[in-house]
């Protein structure tokens, strides 16, 4: 796709996935409960996200940090045999990496993250030769990666200075107050990711289309993902639509980090916008089909099968 090294970077989070599948809700007062399914697997946004970038073709970088201990052993070892270059990852010895349960129940659930050294990623960690050998950076997780937030218009000033193209995913405030400097950062983000919740949320509209109108004015490409129903995308005063397709859904977590993957899979191709989007929606809906944020993630030849 080009002569840099990546064709994207990711600066984002990095924890495993402890996902407990089940139609029971937890009861305190030492109730025990049987789940169906356990399974430890690659969870964090940022990381699911470039697996399923890499699942498709891409060359991807990561940019991290991990704590000294099984789970961040176990996120890089996964992480290298999707084909992710984690050269960019750091490891602190002083932190724990941290960790995410998740109890599924159909098609919603419940999530307790420990952060451990989510929120310790700086801008001063980020080596910005790594930066300058890709053609697009992607961050997620805006809200709990609370070093690096401060900095990220300079992180993304820097990108485009090198002539990258930058997307953010912000996911979920665990605090939901959908601030905290984020309007600097949007100011210089050319796509933009949010599910429909935290659009109408950081747009402070209670209408979806309002809010979408209000962000196209402010950013180029805005991405709305919307579940089983599919995904709606405006840019430059165009409204496209795509449905979602038909697949028996196990489990939705990463389903949206894998929607983004190939949407960008798309735009980093030259993909007009609407082809794009519907290659989102597919990749989207194939990562349901099991358990864990990327044991379904489709290969391009199972994407384009369906396109």
């Amino acid at each position: 796709m080009g002569d840099k090294r990546f064709d994207l970077v990711v600066v984002g989070e990095i924890n495993p996935d402890l996902i407990l599948s089940g139609d029971v809700d937890p009861v305190f007062g030492q109730v025990e409960k049987l789940v169906d399914q356990a399974t430890l697997s690659i969870g964090s946004s940022s990381a699911i996200f470039a697996c399923g970038a890499a699942r498709l073709g891409l060359k991807v970088g990561f940019i991290g940090k991990i704590g000294q201990d099984e789970f961040g052993r176990f996120m890089i070892e996964s992480m290298d045999k999707r084909g992710v270059d984690t050269a960019g990852i750091l490891i602190n010895s002083d932190i724990p990496t941290g960790l995410s349960v998740i109890l599924t129940k159909g098609s919603d659930r419940a999530i307790l993250t420990f952060p451990g050294t989510i929120p310790c990623l700086r801008y001063t960690d980020i080596d910005p030769g790594l930066i300058a050998q890709a053609r697009h950076l992607h961050v997620a997780s805006y809200f709990i990666q609370e070093a690096l937030r401060p900095d990220l218009p300079k992180l993304f000033d820097l990108a485009h200075q090198y002539g990258l193209t930058v997307s953010l995913d912000t996911n979920y405030d665990p605090e939901e107050t959908w601030d905290s400097g984020l309007e600097e950062a949007l100011r210089r983000v050319d796509i933009f990711f949010p599910n429909e919740v935290e659009c109408c949320a950081i747009a402070q509209k209670p209408d979806l289309f309002q809010a979408l109108d209000y962000l196209a004015q402010q950013i180029g490409v805005v991405v709305v993902k919307r579940g089983a129903q599919g995904a709606i995308l405006k840019s430059a005063g165009q409204v496209f639509e795509a449905k979602a397709i038909p697949v028996q859904v196990v489990d939705t977590v990463g389903a949206g980090d894998s929607f983004d993957a190939g949407f960008l899979y798309g735009y980093l191709s030259g993909w007009d916008p609407e082809r794009a989007l519907r290659l989102g929606v597919i990749c989207g809906g194939l990562s349901t089909r099991k358990a864990g944020g990327t044991t379904a993630q489709a290969t391009l030849e199972e994407v384009l099968a369906y396109l």
